[in-house]
Parts: structure tokens; C-alpha cells; sequence
């Protein structure tokens, strides 16, 4: 059925509840905190990214093990750890030569959990 003949989505009587939307409205997030979101949605929406990070939440990684695991080279492994690390997706500590990442904080985990979650239990 394409979107012309599908009319069961929408209301067929054009009616406004003012108290729902009033109080939907008053619920809202600042518009800065929505394009924050946004971003990091738009952030997580690539596969390479997404890999990056489910290995990192089963532990630290250096560059060169995430490049290993997710069969990439190192500067493109460091270009994506670049951009999760603007979004506050991931942090490092230098240890020496070395860098290990792992994810920024638990609410990332979380995130990324129920994501995995999300997909899995359908």
C-alpha cells in the first residue's frame, strides 16, 4: 500500500487538545539541548562508529587494537575516534606512547545498550 491510500495514520477530524499540547509544550527540551541530541544521534549513525564503540564498551582499547578489530586503518580508526570524542562519546589517557580509549561515562554505555537492545529484541 503506498502513502496516498494509507489514511488509517492520521485523525479524521482535525481537533486540538489545548491542555495536552500545553503541557506537552511546557515538557519540551531547549532548543540547544535538541541539536546537541541531534548531533550525537547523527554522530552514532554510522556503522564503522557504532563497531568503535561496542568494542570499547566490553573494555580499553589502543588505536591499533580498535583498528585491528574493526579491520580499519589507523588514521581512519583516529578520524572516527576524533568525532566521538567531540560528541563526548569516548576519552583517552595516554599511558607512555600509548592511548587507550574506552566510552565517556556509563550513560553512553547505557545508550549504546539499549540500542543493541532496541535491535536484538525487536
Amino acid at each position: 500500500m503506498n502513502e496516498l491510500q494509507d489514511y488509517n495514520d492520521v485523525c479524521e477530524q482535525l481537533c486540538v487538545h489545548d491542555r495536552i499540547v500545553c503541557l506537552a509544550r511546557a515538557d519540551m527540551l531547549l532548543d540547544e539541548d535538541v541539536r546537541q541530541i541531534a548531533e550525537t544521534f547523527k554522530i552514532l549513525g554510522d556503522t564503522t562508529r557504532i563497531k568503535i564503540m561496542h568494542a570499547l564498551s566490553k573494555r580499553e582499547l589502543c588505536v591499533c587494537d580498535i583498528a585491528a578489530i574493526v579491520d580499519i586503518g589507523q588514521s581512519a580508526v583516529s578520524h572516527q575516534l576524533r568525532l566521538l570524542r567531540g560528541a563526548r562519546l569516548v576519552r583517552y589517557r595516554k599511558e607512555g606512547k600509548m592511548v587507550w580509549y574506552s566510552l565517556d561515562d556509563e550513560h553512553i554505555s547505557m545508550l549504546l545498550a539499549k540500542g543493541i537492545e532496541h535491535v536484538k529484541c525487536g
